[in-house]
């Protein structure tokens, strides 16, 4: 079974930083790309990052461009959000999900990868 699990969550103030860490499983990680979603009480979701896994091909979100990196690890089957510079309009539910690579970023541009995991909760506080 494909399995991801985003880890890393917590309570930071403006300002600070925090690293996700995306944990898989089930499928062959270098035939994937990874794409980091957020969403916030009453607003869609978002589309903050991805990468594939493959090439190291990253994009971010204009509202995160900068201040967050998106990177793997392929020996643990892993990827990182490292987000730095948080502001209040950062929280929100961050989670992973994953499409094969043939797709290219096409699945996370239109917010439809094929595997999600459970999310972690983000505060950034004023």
């Amino acid at each position: 079974d494909v399995q991801l699990q985003a880890s890393g969550g917590g309570l930071v103030q403006a300002g600070g930083s925090l690293t996700l860490s995306c944990e898989t499983s089930g499928f062959s990680f270098d035939t994937y790309s990874i794409g980091w979603f957020r969403q916030a009480p009453g607003k869609k979701r978002e589309g903050v990052s991805w990468i594939s896994i493959s090439d190291g091909t990253t994009h971010y979100g204009d509202s995160v461009k900068g201040r967050f990196t998106v990177s793997s690890d392929n020996a643990k089957n892993t990827v990182y959000l490292q987000m730095n510079s948080l502001r209040p309009e950062d929280t929100a539910v961050y989670y992973c999900a994953a499409s094969p690579h043939s797709w290219g970023i096409e699945k996370f541009l239109l917010g439809g990868m094929d595997y999600w995991g459970k999310g972690t909760l983000v505060t950034v506080s004023s």
